[in-house]
């Protein structure tokens, strides 16, 4: 299938837009930045400072080309303010408490962040005194997970076994209310406001740092030369390369622009279905990758719970965004630890033509 994703297709969404990107300091987040900068848009991020020293926000030295605000997404009159002050084109919504095993620690937090994270942000569209599209960013385990052979559709009930994929579920939920209550399609001459959703999958790719995360797991037990400890080596993930849902978000935004009541509406980002692998699989590919390594399994019935298996249907974004993959899960994971092994000074030029290779694909 033919792609969008392209320089050519995406620029001129883009090309002199202001864009307010909340979650900027994130892994995802950075990687948007960097993207919207190739594509000409003026950034302004909102979010908390950068959980690591070392993270990708610091190395592509994100400040030097975009503008960002250190706040709390629950910071109702901060984020007020600042949306407010800059007048976005664009709003693309990445802010979240981000990790399945932490919200189980951090239950109420999470709850918090996303629900009322959201309806902080989509309260405040209205201060937007132009036209503004909005893109909230959710995941793949928004939905009832029956954990059976079946690809998730986007019309298929939502759920959430853990405070993770719950409040992500809920926060489907504060999108759609305020899609229908305040920024419905069929007023968008009076308000000029149209919001979707994205749903994408286990996202890897250079720059990630984060606990509890297989990949960053991997790279720190590579780099010390210790054994890979591989907590559900049997789960299978949806995984992709960060680049591939982040330009489906901005494809998404672009087409929303244009044609609001076709797109104001939900999204999977995903492989394709024969393109999952196992969290076992993920490990052994990326130690090869790598060139050496080893792994331990270290299931512990213990443990929270996570899903065993999770895939998506991506044949809506397939067929109304012309969005398709451009990385199987092999190059995904070479991608990555490519990536990684890189020497500091060279990882900000790395990415950049990472996400020039992308868009030329």
């Amino acid at each position: 299938m033919e792609t969008m994703v392209n320089k050519q297709t995406l620029a001129p969404f883009y090309k002199d837009k202001k864009v307010f990107v909340t979650g900027h300091t994130g892994f995802k987040g950075s990687w948007l930045l960097l993207l919207l900068k190739e594509l000409g848009a003026s950034v302004k991020g909102y979010a908390l400072q950068p959980e690591y020293e070392s993270s990708l926000f610091s190395i592509i030295n994100a400040s030097s080309f975009s503008e960002s605000v250190i706040a709390d997404i629950r910071n109702i009159n901060r984020l007020k303010k600042e949306v407010e002050l800059f007048q976005p084109d664009y709003i693309f919504h990445l802010a979240a408490q981000p990790q399945v095993l932490r919200s189980y620690n951090t239950p109420g937090e999470t709850f918090e962040v996303k629900v009322a994270g959201t309806a902080s942000l989509l309260e405040n569209i209205n201060a937007v005194q132009k036209k503004c599209t909005t893109v909230v960013v959710t995941t793949d385990k928004v939905y009832k997970n029956r954990e059976q052979h079946v690809l998730y559709k986007e019309d298929d009930i939502l759920g959430g076994y853990d405070p993770y994929s719950a409040s992500k579920a809920c926060t489907e939920l504060v999108v759609n209310s305020f899609r229908n209550s305040f920024f419905n399609a069929a007023q968008f001459d009076r308000h000029q406001k149209a919001i979707a959703s994205a749903r994408a999958g286990n996202v890897i790719g250079g720059g990630d740092w984060s606990t509890d995360r297989i990949i960053p797991d991997i790279i720190r037990s590579l780099q010390s030369r210790q054994n890979i400890i591989v907590r559900n080596p049997s789960s299978v993930r949806p995984w992709q390369h960060v680049l591939e849902p982040l330009t489906g978000y901005l494809l998404l935004g672009g087409l929303l622009n244009e044609h609001h009541e076709k797109y104001s509406t939900a999204f999977n980002f995903g492989p394709l279905s024969g393109d999952h692998l196992t969290v076992k699989e993920l490990v052994e590919k990326a130690i090869e990758s790598w060139g050496s390594g080893s792994s331990t399994n270290a299931s512990n019935t213990g443990e929270p719970h996570e899903a065993g298996l999770l895939r998506l249907d991506i044949t809506k974004v397939q067929r109304e965004l012309k969005w398709t993959p451009k990385l199987n899960a092999n190059s995904a994971i070479n991608w990555t630890i490519d990536w990684y092994k890189q020497p500091e000074d060279k990882k900000k030029g790395f990415t950049l033509q990472q996400i020039v290779t992308y868009l030329a694909l």
